[in-house]
């Protein structure tokens, strides 16, 4: 049997502390100074939007500031989620190797089922829910996500322990599209939680834990003992926030660029969420990108790849759009949850016949 996965619990950590410690843990393994890890984490009242994601368009900042509700970019993608001390996040970091599974999608599908049996184990009916989410009876108990960064995967996700539904409701910003798809009149109807299916007998955190390593022991086949915090894992997240993730800088480094009256909105939404794109043309006959903005909750693995992609579309002609994409990703190590070349080509199609009916 492979070496053990080691198992860590930072506990309440202020949210964008929260997000270095991932980017720190991730190097750490990349550099072999750590094992395979099982990461437990909480946070404080926090919103975290997706690595992509439109920080405006997703988060009511005004009651997140008077209520002392975190605000946070995420170095996931995916889409924008409240979180408080009534929620146990979870992550899995461990080399591309340790499980016998590369493509992302299946590794989804196998460590959601494993959580998903983890929960089972609590006595209730959880189903993993493609693409990523792991539900009970329609609604959703935990949304995950992942992505790969070389030859290490983070995977990570949150059980719906107890939760204050009309804080998350204020906090968020959720599409009426994404709520009549599902035929729910408000956010909290798409969500449930233990608390809600077991009442009195709803466990603590700590024995939702127990129950999740088995979970993730039993499916995954995989073994798991108690482990340590290393010095060098809260030094560089330390560096991490210092620098970059917990800068206002990088909270807002996607904010509102529909503001910008010279840019056109596209928008397409398929089976791997939805794609905004925002496009700046340029020349005597506005026929090229000056520039190319894509934001949204879909997944990307590396995330870097959607700023290689921008920085390729730039100074391309409007013609030669989708054949630039096409190639971009044919070049690309790319690894996604479901969505195609073709989704990033219909959402900036979009944008570009916006600009030719207000032409």
């Amino acid at each position: 049997m492979a070496n053990p996965f080691r198992i860590i619990d930072t506990g309440v950590r202020e949210g964008r502390a929260n997000i270095a410690f991932d980017a720190a843990l991730i190097d750490e393994r990349q550099a072999g100074r750590v094992p395979d890890t099982i990461r437990f984490l909480s946070f404080p009242p926090t919103v975290l939007i997706g690595r992509h994601q439109d920080l405006s368009r997703e988060i009511d900042l005004d009651y997140c500031a008077k209520h002392r509700i975190g605000t946070v970019r995420r170095i996931t993608g995916g889409g924008a989620i409240y979180l408080d001390e009534g929620q146990l996040g979870w992550e899995l970091v461990f080399h591309r190797s340790s499980l016998g599974i590369a493509a992302l999608p299946d590794l989804a599908r196998e460590i959601c089922t494993a959580a998903a049996a983890g929960l089972q184990a609590l006595g209730v009916d959880a189903r993993f829910r493609p693409r990523n989410d792991i539900e009970v009876g329609g609604r959703k108990i935990s949304g995950t996500g992942g992505f790969y960064d070389g030859d290490v995967l983070i995977y990570q996700g949150t059980v719906l322990v107890d939760l204050n539904p009309q804080r998350m409701v204020n906090a968020l910003h959720v599409p009426e599209s994404k709520l009549a798809k599902r035929q729910l009149d408000t956010a909290a109807q798409r969500v449930i939680t233990l608390k809600e299916l077991l009442g009195p007998n709803t466990p603590d955190l700590e024995f939702v834990k127990i129950a999740l390593i088995k979970g993730f022991k039993d499916v995954l086949r995989i073994d798991a003992e108690d482990g340590e915090i290393t010095q060098g894992e809260e030094r560089l997240a330390e560096e991490y926030f210092d620098n970059e993730i917990g800068t206002e800088e990088f909270l807002r480094e996607i904010d509102d660029p529909a503001a910008d009256d010279e840019m056109l909105v596209g928008t397409h939404t398929g089976a791997g969420g939805t794609i905004d794109s925002f496009v700046k043309l340029e020349g005597p006959t506005r026929s090229t990108l000056q520039r190319v903005l894509i934001s949204g909750d879909f997944f990307v693995t590396p995330p870097r790849v959607v700023f290689d992609l921008e920085a390729a579309l730039k100074g391309v002609r409007c013609d030669d759009v989708e054949p630039v994409i096409e190639q971009f990703f044919n070049d690309t190590d790319v690894d996604t949850l479901s969505v195609t070349p073709a989704d990033f080509q219909a959402s900036i199609a979009d944008a570009l016949a916006a600009g030719v009916s207000n032409g």
